[in-house]
C-alpha cells in the first residue's frame, strides 16, 4: 500500500521543518520538544546538513541542546562541511555547551575532513578558556590539519594572541 502525499501536505511539512530549525536557532525549547515528541525527526537537518542540535548549540541555546540530546539527537552528526556540533561550539567559545556535548560523549578529536579538530578551532579563534577545557578533557595536541599545522602550534599561538589582546587593551604609558 502506498501513501499519497498531496502537494499541500508536502508544503505544510516543509513549513514545519523550517519552523523547527528556527526553534533550534532561537532556543524555543518547548515548541521544538512538542514537535519532536509528535514525530519530527530529532536529527532533522537544514539544506547544509546542520542538525537541530548543531543549530541550537551554535546559537548558544544550552537548554534546547540538552533537550535534543535527551530525545536522542546524535552528538557527533556532521554537517555538509564535515563539522560536528563540538567543532562549531569550540569556534564560538561557549564553555557551557562544550561541557554539555562532552558529557554526552562528543568525540573531542573529531576533525572536519581537513584535519581541523575542535581544539584547533578554539585555538585559531582565540577561545583560550575552551582550549583549556578541551585539554583538561584530553584533546590531542599531536593532531595535524591538512596543511601539516599541529594543534600544539595553534594552541601556543592562541596563548600569544590572548596575551597580545590583553596588552593592546591597556592604556599606553605617558612619557614626560
Amino acid at each position: 500500500m502506498t501513501t499519497v502525499v498531496t502537494e499541500a501536505e508536502e508544503k505544510r511539512y516543509a513549513e514545519l521543518q523550517l519552523l523547527a530549525l528556527d526553534c533550534a536557532r532561537g532556543g524555543d525549547t518547548d515548541l521544538l520538544r512538542s514537535m519532536v515528541e509528535a514525530g519530527l525527526p530529532v536529527n532533522l537537518a537544514d539544506a547544509r546538513g546542520n542538525t537541530l542540535l548543531m543549530l541550537a548549540a551554535y546559537h548558544g541555546n544550552a537548554e534546547t541542546a540538552r533537550m535534543l540530546l535527551a530525545l536522542g539527537a546524535e552528538v557527533d552528526r556532521r554537517n555538509d562541511r564535515g563539522q560536528t556540533p563540538l567543532g562549531g561550539v569550540a569556534f564560538k567559545g561557549d564553555e557551557a555547551i562544550v561541557a554539555l556535548l562532552l558529557s554526552h560523549g562528543a568525540d573531542i578529536d573529531a576533525d572536519n575532513g581537513a584535519g581541523m579538530t575542535p581544539l584547533m578551532f578554539a585555538a585559531l579563534f582565540g577561545r583560550v578558556r575552551v582550549v583549556e577545557q578541551l585539554r583538561r578533557h584530553g584533546a590531542s595536541l599531536q593532531r595535524r590539519n591538512r596543511l601539516g599545522v599541529s594543534a600544539r602550534l595553534l594552541v601556543t599561538l592562541s596563548g600569544w594572541i590572548a596575551a597580545l589582546r590583553g596588552w593592546m587593551r591597556r592604556p599606553s604609558p605617558r612619557f614626560g
